[in-house]
């Protein structure tokens, strides 16, 4: 299978649709898929269902979607940094489902692996438990969360080779990979493509089986959500 495209609106022709449910890789504003974004921001593409750890800030990440309005719901652990983002959901214009963190994560590597639901600890006594069936083991109560699955998946790596095994950078391994696996076709974008077995298969983050299509997306401008410095000594 060839899976390397030119761009990024090349890698989604024909993935996209009104309404559909995308996991986005990303944690803050590193490892995004910031092409895949911007390609699904041009493509006009609406009524979006989508998972992430954070929406991005204004104007940046899936900031973007959110200020041309494509996104109906977002299913996140946080969303501190992005005013539109609180701006539509207390004006009743965004869905959103808070998720912890974690509990996000394995509901993506869940709904990956096969596995529909599972019960956690976490959040039991909280707002997450409301409507959720409530199970007791060994005498503690666990609540159950449902595994997603997506349409889609967009992630960042660091580098693949051209049959899509990847390899994440620090940070951005941290949701990127069970977002692949959450997506029925994943796109990733690298930032380099290396040669077939340049990359030590111990080293593998994730198999190209889940890569269906891949982008080099280089060069890239590192973003910082916040700059925080010490003031200059006198």
């Amino acid at each position: 299978m060839q899976k390397l495209y030119p761009n990024a609106a090349a890698a989604l022709e024909g993935l996209l649709q009104d309404g559909m449910t995308i996991c986005a890789g990303g944690f803050g504003l590193s490892g995004i898929p910031e092409r895949l974004i911007d390609a699904i921001r041009d493509a006009g593409t609406k009524d979006l269902t989508i998972a992430s750890n954070n929406a991005g800030i204004d104007g940046e990440g899936l900031g973007k979607l959110l200020r041309t309005r494509q996104v109906k719901k977002m299913i996140s652990s946080y969303v501190g940094e992005n005013k539109e983002f609180e701006r539509q959901y207390l004006a009743g214009e965004l869905e959103v489902e808070f998720c912890p963190q974690g509990t996000l994560a394995e509901r993506c590597r869940a709904g990956g692996a096969g596995i529909p639901g599972f019960y956690t600890k976490t959040g039991v006594g909280t707002l997450v438990a409301e409507g959720k069936e409530v199970k007791s083991f060994d005498g503690e109560d666990y609540i159950l969360e449902r595994g997603i699955r997506a349409d889609l998946a967009i992630i960042k790596g660091w580098k693949a080779d051209s049959t899509g095994n990847l390899i994440f950078r620090k940070t951005a391994r941290n949701f990127n990979q069970p977002m692949a696996t959450a997506g029925k076709v994943c796109v990733a974008e690298v930032e380099e493509i290396v040669p077939v077995g340049s990359l030590d298969p111990d080293c593998i983050h994730l198999p190209g089986i889940y890569v269906q299509r891949l982008i080099v997306g280089s060069p890239y401008d590192k973003k910082i959500e916040f700059r925080t410095v010490r003031e200059r000594a006198a």
